[in-house]
């Protein structure tokens, strides 16, 4: 053994091996070989500390405290009860709300698409000055 201060000794009573790239929990902060570094390998003790899982509720996607102790599923279920903020008519809200201000054109855009010139708000397909009748400039941008 030519370097004995190179490298650790696993903490894990049952392993003890020699490691040159130990690993140290970032729970209990005790040295381990890449065999026992995981929590449930090394039994760590102060594992709760870090190992911590956040549930979310499933209709209003908020994070829902759990303490330590209780089951998460029931918590969820105690705020889907009582303190859930989920509104399902909200989810039918309309989508096309943008109208064409084109005289006889029913169509309705995601987004606005406003004319340069004259300001309304038009669809795709009467969105250049010279396919709405455009009154904002005497002179059109474009013959599109």
């Amino acid at each position: 053994m030519e370097l004995p201060w190179l490298g650790e000794h696993c903490s894990e009573r049952t392993c003890k091996q020699l490691d040159f790239l130990p690993l140290k929990c970032n729970a209990c902060g005790e040295v381990f070989c890449k065999d026992h570094i995981r929590y449930d390998d090394h039994k760590c003790s102060s594992a709760y500390k870090k190992n911590v899982q956040v549930p979310v509720c499933p209709l209003c996607n908020t994070p829902i405290p759990v303490q330590k102790g209780e089951i998460p599923d029931i918590v969820v279920g105690a705020h889907i009860d009582k303190d859930c903020k989920y509104n399902p008519a909200q989810q039918k809200q309309k989508i096309f709300t943008n109208k064409c201000l084109k005289p006889g054109c029913k169509r309705k855009e995601m987004v606005k698409v406003v004319c340069e010139q004259c300001g309304g708000n038009f669809c795709i397909k009467h969105r250049h000055p010279l396919d709405h009748d455009c009154k904002g400039s005497s002179q059109p941008i474009s013959k599109a």
